[in-house]
């Protein structure tokens, strides 16, 4: 856990790459792209794409959880987050059926102090959680989370 103030100026650098990423995705997918499966997933490239949204979105959800667990003893995310790694499997499949602004306007808004606060979180459910995730190692997920995922669509212009 570091005390090292916020860097929101590389975490909002990565945001806007993203953002600019992803639209330039969308304007060179052609009409046959959509349904085309991915490089190493079971997914389309239409599924894909939501599900790399899909990991800003729900960002928004989990500085809430991070911020109220923080509060609590670690004990308590820790036995959350086991919980949720038990959970790993029925997670797995929601998530493949069920597959920036604003997180950069909230990013301004974080003290350095509450970039700090953290949780434990479930190791198994992502590559790019950690056993223990900060405000700030959240902020940083998703652009992580996005860029693993760019590298596995089939778009034929990015082929």
């Amino acid at each position: 856990m570091s005390t090292d103030p916020i860097d929101r100026a590389d975490i909002a650098a990565d945001l806007e790459h993203a953002r600019i990423e992803f639209h330039r995705l969308l304007d060179v997918a052609g009409a046959d792209d959509w349904g085309r499966p991915t490089r190493g997933t079971r997914w389309t490239n239409e599924q894909l794409l939501f599900h790399m949204v899909f990991g800003y979105m729900i960002v928004q959800r989990l500085l809430i959880l991070v911020k109220v667990f923080n509060r609590l003893p670690d004990e308590v995310s820790r036995s959350f987050a086991r919980l949720l790694n038990a959970a790993t499997r029925p997670f797995d499949v929601i998530n493949y059926y069920g597959s920036s602004a604003a997180l950069q306007r909230k990013l301004a808004q974080e003290s350095d102090d509450a970039s700090q606060r953290g949780m434990h979180f479930p190791t198994r459910w992502d590559p790019f959680f950690q056993d223990y995730m900060t405000v700030a190692d959240m902020y940083r997920y998703p652009g992580q989370h996005f860029d693993f995922h760019a590298h596995q669509l089939t778009l034929t212009a990015t082929d």
